[in-house]
Order: C-alpha cells, then structure tokens, then sequence
C-alpha cells in the first residue's frame, strides 16, 4: 500500500500567511504551457506538499506508468488493453501512431469527398452517439464553431425522444448526413437514436437513406451488418476509449464543421501538453501539480467535490464534458489489483459558467460549511465584438471572485462575514483557437491519469455504467425481477408485459 502518512501530516496553515510567508510563491505555483497560464498559488499546496507528492507518485512509479501510456503497453489492466488516445495525436507508439494517420487520411478523404458533393448537397450534420462520442465533439464544435461553423451541426446523445425531434425541427433530412458514432456500434441508445433518424429520412423521401449515414467505430463488421457501406465507415482503435475518443475519427463533426485544418491544430496543441507531460520534471508538470492539489484536497481536508467554472461561454460544455472525464474515470472502490482503496477516489466534478453560476451556487462557495476546490477558466482575448466593458467585467470577475474566496471579509454581523481561506486555481487561456483546446483538455486527461496512478487505480475502465443498463435490458425483455419500489414504478408508468 503507498504511504500517505506525510501528505496527511502536512500542516494546515491560511493561505493568506502562505503568501506572507513566501515572497516568491506565485511564481513557485504558476507555469505557462501551450498558450495556458496556470496559477495555483490560491491552493493550500507548498514545496512541502509537492515535495511529498513526489515521493508518493515515485514510490506508484508514476514515471514508469507514463513511459507505459506512452509506450502502448497494457495501462487498462482488467480490459488488459493499452490506452493510445495520445498515439491519435502523434505521441505514442510508432506502429499506433501510424495507424492513426491512416484513419485520419481516411476521414479526410472523405471529408473532401462529401464537400465535393458525392452525397449530393449536404448543408446539416446529425450527429448520434452517447458518452465520449457525443461530449467531445459537442464541446469541440460549440466552443469553435460559433461564427464560422461550415454546417448545421446538431449532436444528439439522449434517448430521449424530444432531443431528437429537435434536431427533425431544423434540419432538412434531404441535406443531412447522419452520422452514427458508437465503439461497438451496439450502445442501445444511440442504435435506436440512429433508426429513427434513418426512419425520419425514409418518410422524408430521401433516395438511397443508408448512402447518407456515416459510422464512426472501432467495429467496423458491426456498422457493415447494420448497413453502412465500408466506404462510408471511419474505423478507430480499440485501443482509444470512449471519453478519451474526440482526437480520433469521433471527432468527424468538428473536423467537417470547422476544417481540416483546425482539427489538425487540435491536435497538435494536445501533443505540446503531451510532451509537456511526459519530459518535464514533476515540480514544474502542469498535470502533476494539479493532479497534488486534488489529492490534498481529497486526501488532507476531506473534500468530496470539486467545481470547474468557466468564465467562457464558448466553454460552456467544459464541466460536463471534465464530469464524464474524471468521474468515470477515478470513480473507483478497487486498486488495480482488485482490493478495496481504503480512501476518498476522485471528488465529485460539478461547475457552471462565468457570472451566472455567481448568482446561483456562488453563495454555499463563499459561506456554506463545504468546502470545495474551484478552479475558474478564463480567456484574455475576448471572444466576442461587443463593447470592451463586457468582457474587461467578465474576467474582472473571474478574478476577484478567487480573491474574496481566499481572503473572506470578517464584520460584526455574521450573516455578512465570510471565513476566507477557501482555495482556487486559475487556468487563463491567451485565447481560445484549437491549438490553446487541444492543450487544454490533454492537459485535464493528463491530470486524471496522475489521479489514477498515485491512488493505484485503473483509470481507463467504465464497469460501473453497465449494471443498470444491463438491467433495464432485461427488464424489456421481461426478465428483471426489481423490488417493490421499482416494480411499482414501471407499472405505474404503463411498462409491464
């Protein structure tokens, strides 16, 4: 078992004596990588902490398991798979990483050929998938895609029926491709997403429904079987997971919507904070030292959440997509070798967007009895052409709000006072291009394998999203015994026989 007694003996002192004690601490605790400055200074972390950390991620052989993610070995033990979504980018094993031009060139191709109109005119792109094939692609092409976006894009995950019809409601299905995007083109609700948006196509008319669906998998037979014509599928790796995926060919949406060549700078703004991760010492790591302060404040102070706010509305899908990310990620009970960890897994991931969460959630932030590392994202150049005051305001507060959080404001009253000392981190984007994204996300998939490796987890399964799925399955089928209460519910809500 790794020894946490010295991160758990670490003193508690403010963070406003830790700036008074140390001169030099914004710049011990601040790093730029890829066009990111990171601030952790308003975080209780210290040479000490990092200094322990170090010890720990050495004795968890944290260089080791990143020589191994990079390398293409087995990291995913109970899948007994590699984990290669940095091969899609160029970091990696030769051999995947050569695979993975093959299918970029391939979706390229493509691209190209629907552009020139071997699908007839195309103007709408419905995008069908779920988890990772629909999170990365929705926050790619929302966040890049506001003024210049070459197509309609419409990304629908839920089953739920109203999300579809939305999309039925804008688009033309004579000039929309479908696309289907599934790793094992079997997930229940993106297969029925898909046949209804192929049967809203046949009722529409359109000639040849199945020469305008494109399948976005790791299983090509399957998409074949459903009817996809192997020119128009874009196979990726087995070995790329489904949270980890937007970098290969699920990226499609935002590769046709934006260009080709933004995906590319995309991808290669990832690959500067992969290099970044894998050659440069931990003290000085942006994915290590954030990864240090989670665990401390998982570890030492007992906090159960953590809250991304983004002062961005272009990065609006940020928190959800980082919800996927680190919650099926480190949402863990066992140790790789299958023994209970003994010890909080990754916090609870919640946020929300710039000024509007300050009205809503910013009050239990300042003085509710949680406590709960934030961390505020900003961008220096402004995204959109309003007068100036808009955003000189918006990140005018992004910053003060951190201050108020650190330093509190003692008065008479205590309904007025607030208690100070709550910690935040800063990520201040120069400007948000795909370059500055791709870096910006490989650095938050960095950050929770660093999570992973120093709590001895597997990062890369998923295990827990199958068992009520698995069950709702059989409960179609009428071979789910529930208890009284869910019994109940499904009789309630006419789903019996």
């Amino acid at each position: 078992m790794a020894d946490w007694s010295a991160i758990e003996a670490l003193p508690t002192t403010t963070l406003v004596d830790l700036f008074a004690e140390d001169p030099d601490r914004l710049s011990r605790l601040s790093l730029d990588v890829a066009g990111i400055h990171f601030d952790w200074s308003k975080t209780h972390l210290t040479a000490e902490a990092i200094a322990a950390f170090e010890a720990l991620a050495k004795a968890q052989d944290l260089a080791g398991k990143r020589d191994a993610l990079f390398g293409g070995a087995v990291v995913n033990v109970t899948e007994n798979r590699s984990v290669e979504h940095t091969a899609e980018r160029g970091e990696g094993k030769a051999e995947s990483v050569a695979i993975a031009r093959q299918s970029h060139q391939r979706m390229r191709a493509l691209i190209d050929a629907i552009e020139a109109e071997a699908f007839g005119p195309v103007r709408s792109i419905l995008h069908v998938g779920i988890g990772g094939s629909a999170l990365g692609p929705d926050l790619l092409v929302d966040a890049l895609g506001r003024e210049d976006s070459r197509y309609d894009v419409a990304i629908v995950s839920n089953v739920d029926g109203v999300a579809l019809e939305d999309a039925f409601r804008r688009f033309d299905p004579a000039t929309t491709l479908l696309v289907v995007a599934s790793k094992t083109f079997t997930t229940t609700e993106t297969m029925l997403n898909a046949q209804s948006a192929l049967q809203w196509m046949i009722e529409a008319g359109v000639e040849d429904p199945y020469g305008k669906v494109i399948a976005l998998t790791a299983s090509p037979d399957k998409a074949v079987e459903w009817g996809v014509d192997e020119t128009r599928i874009l196979p990726f790796s087995e070995s790329v997971g489904g949270r980890y995926s937007l970098w290969s060919t699920i990226g499609f949406p935002a590769a046709i919507a934006l260009g080709w060549d933004r995906f590319e700078e995309l991808l290669e703004g990832a690959a500067e904070m992969d290099r970044h991760f894998r050659l440069s010492a931990l003290h000085e790591n942006a994915p290590a030292i954030a990864a240090f302060a989670d665990l401390y404040y998982t570890q030492v102070r007992g906090a159960e959440t953590r809250a991304p706010f983004a002062y961005d509305q272009r990065l609006r899908l940020l928190p959800s997509y980082l919800q996927q990310l680190e919650m099926e990620s480190n949402g863990k009970g066992v140790t790789v070798d299958g023994r209970p960890v003994g010890r909080p897994t990754a916090a609870i991931t919640w946020g929300g967007v710039g000024t509007d969460a300050q009205h809503a959630v910013f009050q239990l932030l300042h003085q509710g009895t949680h406590l709960v590392p934030v961390e505020f994202l900003a961008v220096i150049e402004a995204g959109d052409s309003l007068a100036p005051d808009h955003h000189r305001q918006l990140l005018l507060n992004a910053f003060a709000q951190g201050a108020a959080l650190m330093k509190g404001k003692q008065v008479d009253d205590p309904a007025r006072s607030y208690s100070g000392d709550r910690p935040s981190s800063t990520l201040l984007l120069d400007d948000l291009d795909a370059r500055t994204l791709g870096a910006l996300i490989a650095f938050y998939e960095h950050r929770v394998f660093v999570n992973g490796v120093l709590l001895g987890i597997n990062s890369f399964d998923q295990f827990g999203v199958e068992l009520g799925k698995e069950m709702a399955k059989a409960a179609d089928k009428g071979g789910q015994d529930f208890d009284p209460s869910t019994t109940d519910l499904i009789r309630r809500a006419g789903l019996e026989g």
